[in-house]
């Protein structure tokens, strides 16, 4: 288990409650606009990384004042320990969000039929097929949508995300992944904020950015569709 870095406090992670997020390091997409490249690259955040036994301690002494863990990443799906983090960290009295980006549907299957998660976060970058083209190469879409079955048939709180940034999100896209989570309990559209990224170069000449009234506009199209829809 290779933990890249620990934001002790968070108010935004873990809907309603105060948490701390720990990012495993590496990840399987090469997302042009992620906005943590080291830990894509498999490094960690800052300094050298966290040993598990730092978090556990910090845990242990952080009880009754912190509500819930996030486990981010990076992908934490890529990592063997995993479920054994996962259920220390319940073991210990918190409840665990995962963020995910879906691509390894047999492992979510398994953290949900385990219980050893109470919230999942998947980030839907763009429409399943453009993934290939934008995320990566001889990625194949099924994957997608088996997590995301597996997900809304569980009995855990989730939600499902997506980075509003062009030219990968519009709102031919909004709609297209609107429709495939039709009925989900969230769908968060989130505004792309800009600083290091993995791919600046992907940018060139052109903005990503989309205006505050364009993401109230993808709202529009992807609310009746779904239980809630927010914009971050």
């Amino acid at each position: 288990m290779y933990i890249g870095g620990l934001q002790k406090s968070s108010l935004i992670d873990y809907p309603g409650k105060v948490s701390c997020v720990l990012f495993l390091s590496g990840c399987n997409f090469d997302c042009p606009y992620c906005h943590n490249p080291e830990l894509a690259r498999g490094c960690p955040a800052r300094g050298d990384g966290v040993r598990e036994p730092e978090i556990f301690k910090f845990l242990e002494k952080r009880k009754g004042l912190l509500d819930g863990v996030v486990i981010s990443g990076g992908e934490p799906t890529l990592q063997e320990g995993i479920f054994a983090l996962c259920r220390r960290i319940r073991e210990m009295g918190y409840p665990v969000k995962l963020d995910t980006n879906g691509s390894r549907p047999g492992v979510i299957r398994r953290l949900l039929g385990e219980g050893l998660i109470d919230y999942i976060a998947m980030d839907i970058k763009t429409e399943p097929e453009k993934y290939p083209a934008f995320i990566e190469q001889g990625f194949n879409p099924r994957r997608l949508l088996e997590s995301i079955r597996a997900i809304m048939s569980s009995d855990v709180a989730y939600e499902f995300r997506t980075t509003c940034v062009k030219p990968l999100v519009d709102g031919q896209v909004v709609e297209h992944i609107a429709r495939l989570i039709r009925g989900a309990m969230r769908y968060a559209l989130q505004a792309f904020h800009e600083r290091e990224i993995l791919h600046p170069e992907f940018f060139a000449g052109r903005s990503p950015l989309l205006e505050r009234a364009e993401m109230m506009h993808l709202r529009s199209i992807a609310a009746p569709m779904v239980k809630e829809c927010v914009v971050r």
